[in-house]
């Protein structure tokens, strides 16, 4: 009877076994648009109850298939699906790859808007380092929030980043015509694109932005002093081609006259999945919540991935933007020599509706900027990127500012200029990154060179006072001791006029910097790793290019130390940093205490000196995100001006605070981001009797000392409501002291809060979003030695299509 029961076991394994020599199975991988592998992507069988989770590497299998044709779904929580049709025969495995239209980035924002900690970033240390790995703080803001908050300015998406706020608009004027910001208390501007130079002298379009990185402290090591930040630097990161078809199309209607307009729209261009086309457009017109300025502006971007084999592929990218407009002028309302007649907004009393300005004083700003990059996988350990960036920019049109140019009087004059420049940059770059082992210790190192030209021609006019205007009116009967002059309005002609009396300016400039720059990050153990970091920079300028006398040449060092320490691997980092930047500087003349000519001095570059150290926490499953962090910058070496002209080296600048990041899904659809920052920021040595360098005082442009923001939404994931969500949150700035002088008298502007709120609909394929910013209609102010209102209540309705 044994015998037989187990004769009768052994002909249904065998029979079994015969029919699951039969089936076939399906394998494959998932990767995002920048070509990660996407981890936790379902992957399912359509009609049928097997299916499998895609692994850290990206790959799939599902067994025992029967044969036939099948549907095969790739899908992730909060995005669209993929299906591919696949036929299976007896015994075979056929392989079924995705691209994802998200990068890897985005999926790990879909549920957390920021998920930092798992997330592999190739561009904040220039090779693939996690958050919790990277002894650099730095933030991002995604696609998925901007559309969220139904953001159409690349300004306002900084605002979900702690401790940046703007102080100066874009004025469009040459050579440092974007909007200003201050971070960590410095200067920055958004110049990078995909970690080259992107500079701009207008504004930005959020079209092709699929991720805008803050990278803080001192960055020179990696990126340079041509884009110098000493608080750190802004980088975008734009849209890449995938291989499907998809994309988007959308309509934003909302306040003073928006209208927006884009699409998204990407194609493979081969049967075989190896070339892709995606192609990014956008046209907005706008109007000024002020009784003048406009905006009009075109933007499209092409680009294209090829990819050769799995050794070598190429990438390139254009944008082209078009953009006019009539900008308002900077309110300047000190001499910065006498003492102030406004201590305050409240007396000062300026007219938030009156603009100062006219629509037939446009200025355009167009900008043309092309990047190419070859990657070639060299072995298992070794990779090589080659880059090129090439751009031009142009400040064409009429640039204003508003000055207290005669103390006492009242009045304030205003200036005008008419803005003729073009600057052209190449920048060439050769990277190496490997990932190996010398013993038991772990290296991922990177070798770059990186070559870097500038040329600035500029035909600019002289600068002419065309009017006196007061703080309340633009247009205002003006007395003096030589007579009463009627109110002037501002046209083209009068303004051309009087530009016509002045001396322009022609001159042509040219500077080169070759550069070397090598980082290692070592693990001594999987949770204990050092980064060093060193550049080497050679700064060579042929001044004026007609004048062979005044050519430098300057040569910097630029170190970057990292420490990590991570207690709970995956989970907990602790991490401290020594970061450093440097600007290069040009010769000046020097004048004795007669104000006799001496000679020309040189000087050595500044640099700034960062100290830094925190903590970055991963908890609960990755639904919470922490990065606590202090820091204290010191920039040395400054050159400042002295009384009779000459120019000193020898100032320095102490900038020290804290900042907390915080972004947390707490419960299915449900997000949250948090941030707060305190900056202090003083001369520490200077001049006494200079306005911009008194030791003990802001040196200006620093920006609000407290800072806060917050953004809350939660999107209903079942029932009725499915797909509907609500959006909530705001911003705080405290005080913001733009004048600190001990001869001036001081000037603050006032603490301000901002509420916002969005309601939404967001399905596979629609896309609906209403927002209300500043909805208590909030008076505001920002600056730079200056006073600007702000945009009052306004909203945005957005309707997308997405295929």
């Amino acid at each position: 009877m044994i015998k037989k029961i187990t004769y009768c076991i052994a002909l249904v394994f065998l029979s079994a076994s015969a029919v699951f020599a039969q089936n076939g199975s399906i394998t494959g991988s998932v990767k995002t648009a920048d070509g990660q592998p996407a981890e936790l992507v379902g992957i399912s069988v359509k009609g049928t109850a097997k299916g499998a989770l895609t692994n850290k590497g990206g790959n799939y299998q599902i067994k025992n298939i029967t044969p036939g044709s099948y549907t095969i779904v790739a899908s992730f929580i909060g995005l669209g699906k993929q299906e591919q049709s696949v036929d299976v025969k007896p015994g075979e495995t056929k392989t079924v790859n995705f691209v994802m239209k998200e990068n890897s980035a985005q999926l790990q924002e879909v549920i957390v808007s920021t998920k930092k900690s798992k997330k592999i970033n190739t561009f904040v240390a220039k090779m693939p380092l996690k958050n919790l790995e990277n002894p650099q703080v730095y933030n991002s803001v995604s696609s998925e929030i901007i559309k969220q908050q139904g953001i159409t300015s690349y300004d306002d998406a900084l605002r979900n980043v702690p401790g940046i706020n703007r102080t100066w608009e874009s004025t469009g004027r040459a050579g440092d015509g974007g909007s200003y910001f201050a971070l960590r208390g410095f200067d920055a501007q958004p110049s990078l694109i995909n970690g080259l130079p992107g500079l701009t002298s207008g504004n930005l379009d959020l079209a092709d932005v699929e991720e805008i990185q803050v990278i803080k402290g001192p960055s020179a090591t990696l990126f340079g002093a041509s884009f110098y930040g000493y608080g750190g630097v802004i980088n975008t990161i734009t849209k890449k081609p995938y291989f499907d078809f998809g994309g988007e199309v959308a309509y934003t209607v909302g306040s003073y006259g928006l209208n927006r307009v884009t699409a998204d729209i990407n194609t493979p261009l081969s049967k075989k999945q190896k070339i892709a086309l995606r192609l990014n457009t956008a046209y907005q017109t706008e109007n000024s919540f002020q009784n003048a300025g406009f905006k009009k502006s075109f933007f499209i971007a092409p680009a294209i991935t090829y990819e050769v084999n799995d050794k070598l592929s190429f990438q390139v990218l254009a944008e082209v933007l078009k953009e006019k407009r009539a900008v308002n002028p900077i309110f300047f309302h000190s001499d910065r020599v006498n003492p102030l007649l406004y201590k305050n907004v409240e007396e000062l009393n300026l007219n938030y509706r009156e603009s100062f300005m006219s629509n037939d004083l446009p200025i355009k700003n167009p900008r043309f900027n092309v990047q190419a990059q070859m990657l070639y996988k060299m072995s298992s350990k070794w990779n090589s990127q080659t880059v090129f960036s090439a751009g031009t920019v142009k400040s064409d049109g009429y640039y204003t500012y508003i000055w207290d140019d005669e103390y006492g009087d009242n009045y304030f004059n205003q200036y005008f200029h008419n803005e003729q420049q073009r600057t052209r940059t190449i920048d060439v770059q050769q990277n190496f990154n490997g990932d190996f082992h010398m013993g038991k210790l772990r290296n991922r190192l990177l070798v770059g060179l990186d070559y870097f030209n500038r040329n600035v021609a500029d035909n600019g006019s002289g600068w002419a006072s065309v009017r006196h205007v007061t703080p309340q009116q633009a247009e205002v009967e003006y007395t003096d001791t030589s007579g009463t002059t009627p109110p002037i309005h501002l046209t083209r002609s009068l303004v051309d006029d009087a530009l016509a009396a002045t001396e322009g300016t022609k001159s042509n400039i040219s500077n080169s910097i070759y550069s070397v720059y090598v980082s290692d990050v070592i693990n001594f153990t999987p949770g204990l790793m050092a980064m060093l970091s060193l550049r080497g920079d050679h700064f060579v300028s042929k001044g004026e290019v007609s004048d062979p006398t005044d050519d430098y040449h300057q040569t910097a060092f630029s170190p970057k130390l990292g420490l990590v320490y991570q207690p709970v691997l995956d989970k907990v980092s602790i991490f401290a940093n020594y970061m450093n930047a440097f600007v290069n500087i040009a010769p000046s003349q020097v004048f004795d205490d007669e104000n006799n000519f001496v000679g020309v001095q040189s000087f050595k570059p500044e640099h700034a000196n960062q100290w830094e150290f925190g903590v970055k926490s991963n908890l609960l499953s990755d639904k919470l995100n922490v990065t606590v962090s202090y820091y204290n910058i010191k920039v040395s070496d400054r050159v400042y001006s002295t009384q009779n002209g000459s120019s000193v080296q020898g100032g320095a600048v102490r900038s020290k605070g804290f900042e907390i990041d915080a972004n947390a899904n707490p419960a299915p659809g449900l997000n949250l981001l948090a941030g707060y920052s305190h900056n202090s920021n003083k001369v520490v040595e200077g001049d006494a009797t200079d306005f911009y360098n008194e030791p003990g005082r802001a040196p200006g442009g620093q920006g609000p000392q407290d800072q806060a923001n917050l953004w809350a939404t939660y999107k209903f994931v079942k029932g009725d409501l499915k797909n509907f969500g609500l959006g909530v949150g705001g911003n705080y700035a405290g005080k913001y002291r733009v004048i600190d002088n001990s001869l001036t008298g001081v000037f603050d502007l006032p603490s301000y809060t901002l509420l916002n709120a969005s309601v939404f609909y967001n399905a596979d394929k629609y896309r609906v979003t209403f927002n209300l910013n500043n909805i208590t209609d909030k008076h505001y102010y920002i600056g730079y030695w200056s006073v600007n209102p702000q945009k009052l209540r306004n909203f945005a309705l957005s309707f997308a299509y997405k295929f």
